[in-house]
């Protein structure tokens, strides 16, 4: 089952990784693969530190988001103790995941980078 659901998925993505609808023409760029989202590393080490980058620009955007949906909320709550109770959660939790992610990245530094001296991770 799980199997089903997943295909679908991945096709989607690399469609939305390539810049091609034809995934067996592969334009190089330096060391990576060009694709509509930028240039993807080959290499393993520059691929996570890529793959990192993005994934933590999405959850900066996805914060920001759910902290301008709250700020709307609270606003056009017009006075009922609910509705800004609700709305006030959302703006904490916002910021809460904000610096959750932000400390995953300062952790993952000092863990893999000064601590176990992973190459690669600069």
């Amino acid at each position: 089952m799980m199997k089903k659901l997943f295909k679908p998925f991945l096709g989607i993505f690399f469609w939305f990784l390539s810049s091609s609808s034809v995934m067996a023409v592969v334009d190089t760029c330096g060391d990576g693969i060009k694709t509509a989202v930028g240039c993807v590393p080959i290499e393993v080490n520059k691929f996570i530190a890529w793959l990192l980058s993005w994934l933590f620009g999405v959850a900066g955007g996805i914060a920001f988001v759910l902290m301008v949906f709250g700020f709307i909320m609270l606003g056009t709550s017009s006075g009922d103790e609910k509705k800004a109770a609700g709305a006030k959660e959302t703006i904490t939790s916002a910021i809460t995941g904000l610096l959750v992610s932000i400390f995953a990245v300062f952790i993952l530094k000092l863990i893999a980078v000064n601590i176990l001296q992973i190459p690669g991770l600069n």
